[in-house]
């Protein structure tokens, strides 16, 4: 693995695929001359979050004309979108595809929608209901969208699938303040949530989230990157938007699971053999 990666960090417009689609050529035109080799963009990032009534409106599909245009650019760099997807089954997800080289190389469908607080995905998305590790030429990648994060067992599939990097495109909101340090509250949990991943799972972390603001809700930025040894590599301060490049390499990722072998020594066959006894009802020994 050797990649230079862009974080985009943008503001998207609310229902307006048009205007958001030239925002991400933009941003995409920007990489190339940068001489990137993929750039990451968050949630939804060319329909907007709080679609509602919206949502059946701007749903993509896979072979729509702003779709085709990404994929056309992912020639000169690969390139991970957000939108809301129409699938074949006419329902509508919460989506990410990974592009490269004229094709899409992988779609991620959210599987944990929030139905909590401010949120009710599942009003407007159905959810996906798998996790896989794609090749690209860049190095081995998972996908998570945001919620998917916080469910611990999301990032440990795509640890054991030997991911170099997990990829998360997120709509996190800016909530909360901190007594004894400066910074959101919601901030905070967000790196603390990343960095405790990136080090048990010894993988880079690459976090998107958007900014701006939507039915009076402000999206806290803080984008960043986490190497395997949880340390914070780049990272996009403040709640306008910005781009930071990072470069991901294998030689750090191989130098963290030789002095730690978590893999190696992993025992997943365990795992699902308790999993699969609590979920037949049987009572703890």
């Amino acid at each position: 693995m050797d990649c230079r990666v862009v974080l985009a960090q943008v503001e998207p417009t609310l229902g307006n695929v048009p205007a958001n689609l030239e925002m991400h050529v933009r941003e995409i035109r920007a990489a190339i001359e940068a001489k990137a080799d993929l750039v990451v963009f968050p949630e939804l990032s060319l329909t907007g979050y709080f679609l509602k009534d919206q949502t059946s409106e701007v749903a993509l599909t896979l072979d729509s004309d702003e779709l085709v245009h990404i994929a056309d650019l992912s020639r000169q760099i690969s390139i991970v979108v957000g939108f809301a997807e129409r699938g074949r089954d006419g329902r509508v997800y919460n989506a990410i595809a990974f592009f490269e080289d004229g094709e899409l190389l992988e779609l991620h469908r959210k599987v944990h929608l929030v139905h909590y607080g401010m949120f009710d995905e599942g009003r407007d998305f159905a959810p996906g209901e798998r996790f896989r590790a794609f090749e690209s030429k860049h190095g081995r990648f998972g996908l998570l969208i945001c919620e998917d994060m916080w469910h611990i067992g999301s990032s440990w599939l795509h640890f054991l699938s030997n991911v170099d990097a997990i990829l998360v495109a997120s709509a996190g909101p800016a909530r909360g303040v901190t007594e004894n340090e400066p910074g959101l509250r919601s901030a905070h949990v967000w790196a603390k949530i990343q960095d405790t991943l990136a080090l048990l799972y010894q993988t880079w972390i690459v976090y998107v989230n958007r900014v701006g603001s939507e039915d009076g809700i402000l999206f806290g930025g803080g984008s960043r990157v986490v190497d395997p040894n949880g340390r914070e590599t780049a990272a996009i301060a403040g709640f306008e938007p910005g781009r930071v490049e990072a470069h991901l390499s294998s030689d750090v990722l191989r130098r963290a699971r030789v002095a730690t072998p978590l893999r190696r020594d992993e025992k997943p066959w365990i795992i699902s053999r308790e999993i699969s006894r609590l979920a037949s009802g049987a009572q703890p020994q």
